[in-house]
């Protein structure tokens, strides 16, 4: 393998980690306001804006690592 190949390996890697870590973090977020519902239902509302600005905020990290990758792969 040359060289190039191993950069489009290295960039896949990446972005997959990126992705993977993200998957985790967005799983975590929704349980947790779901576990939060389910104890407290009148705080639904709060806790459902939080959880979608944590999911925002947690999906910058593949967004980022994406635009690592189309750079380490150059």
């Amino acid at each position: 393998m040359d060289l190039n190949t191993y950069g489009y390996v290295a960039a896949g890697i990446v972005f997959g980690l990126g992705a993977l870590g993200a998957g985790i973090g967005n799983g975590l977020i929704f349980s947790k306001t779901v576990e939060g519902i389910s104890r407290q239902p009148e705080l639904r509302g709060t806790l459902t804006s939080t959880a979608f600005i944590g999911v925002g905020l947690v999906e910058a990290m593949p967004i980022i690592s994406l635009v690592l990758a189309f750079m380490w792969a150059k």
